[in-house]
């Protein structure tokens, strides 16, 4: 089954003036007052083009504050009248999709716990049938391509054209210097199956604290991602939900000026030179794999070798030797120790299933 969205480019419904894309505003709205004052700072920031602001806020505890519900989105109506910002809120169910459309909210974001649930996103995609409005799509919690994916065709063939995925990083297990592992892998193969899909960044919450939300921007605009949501209260320490990771306006403003916007393309030496460097890394490639593939040759001799003589597919002594040998030689070559250990552990792997598949064959017969 193949893969296709019929989707509008993000320049075909939003100008953002050779900029990539900004969202920002508060993770909650909690008062008028608060909305207000926050929204009216971040229309001075000129890379700012839409608010956003949480109005259902459900916590993974109950107790704590949930959000301010309907009253908030007159509160965002207001901040569009005032400011002319665009503006955007989290819906989770048809409910929230009525309430939204009646205070004439401008685009809607689907979080990332509801994206895991296909019966929620096909109810969600039901009720917009028929209606013309973007939505933003984030990633799943955990790190599936194919629910990211589901969700966004399901909304375009609701209708919705104006689509746009959001990376704001996956759980992961284990411990990591963020609070949501970006696994920039799963963004860049997304962008590479839609080229023609926005997809934009939320250091937010893959960073889930300040200091580290620039280092994450830069790198998601290094990666060509088309734009970036980064939350902005007025007052972050006194924020009622994930004060962390928010920062004031002013210091957002200081933020989006640091970071570096690169090129997408050069002159004509310029790519001229790359397209001769491309050329040599699929050459490289070609041999690589070629060498591969001989590789599994002999592996599947062993494992032939291994079972007509009754002896077990896995030589524990041997692996632990050709790993320390192979770890040695990497690194002096100037390879990264953790990338080798990636890697041998993926073609240790795959050696194991080819040599069960022998064995298996030999056993059935």
């Amino acid at each position: 089954m193949g893969y296709y969205l019929d989707i509008l480019p993000l320049s075909g419904w939003i100008d953002t003036q050779g900029f990539p894309l900004v969202i920002s505003g508060p993770c909650s709205a909690e008062t008028e007052e608060q909305v207000l004052a926050t929204a009216r700072k971040l229309a001075e920031v000129s890379q700012v083009k839409i608010f956003r602001a949480g109005i259902w806020k459900p916590r993974t505890r109950p107790g704590g504050f949930e959000g301010v519900g309907e009253k908030g989105l007159v509160w965002l109506n207001n901040v569009k009248k005032e400011t002319g910002l665009l503006t955007s809120v989290e819906v989770a169910n048809p409910l929230h999709i009525d309430q939204a459309l009646k205070h004439k909210v401008d685009i809607l974001w689907i979080g990332a716990r509801t994206v895991v649930n296909p019966f929620s996103i096909h109810e969600l995609a039901s009720a917009l049938k028929g209606v013309d409005i973007p939505v933003m799509i984030k990633n799943p919690v955990n790190p599936d391509i194919d629910l990211w994916i589901g969700a966004l065709e399901r909304f375009n063939k609701a209708g919705i054209s104006k689509l746009i995925a959001i990376h704001r990083g996956f759980y992961f297990f284990e411990k990591n210097p963020y609070r949501n592992a970006p696994m920039w892998e799963i963004p860049i193969e997304l962008k590479r199956i839609f080229p023609e899909l926005p997809v934009i960044c939320d250091p937010s919450h893959i960073c889930g604290r300040r200091d580290t939300l620039k280092e994450v921007a830069q790198k998601a605009l290094d990666l060509e991602m088309n734009g970036l949501m980064l939350e902005s209260h007025i007052n972050p320490d006194i924020a009622l939900t994930d004060g962390n990771q928010q920062v004031t306006p002013g210091n957002l403003k200081k933020l989006l000026s640091s970071l570096v916007i690169r090129k997408r393309e050069g002159n004509v030496e310029f790519e001229t030179k790359l397209e001769e460097l491309r050329t040599e890394i699929d050459k490289l490639d070609a041999e690589l794999l070629n060498i591969i593939a001989r590789r599994m040759y002999v592996i599947d001799e062993i494992g032939k070798y291994k079972s007509n003589n009754n002896i077990t597919i896995l030589q524990l002594e041997r692996w632990n030797k050709v790993v320390i040998n192979r770890l040695r030689t990497g690194i002096k070559s100037g390879l990264n120790k953790k990338f080798l250990q990636q890697l041998l552990e993926v073609v240790h792997e795959e050696s194991i299933r080819r040599q069960t598949e022998i064995f298996n064959r030999k056993n059935n017969r």
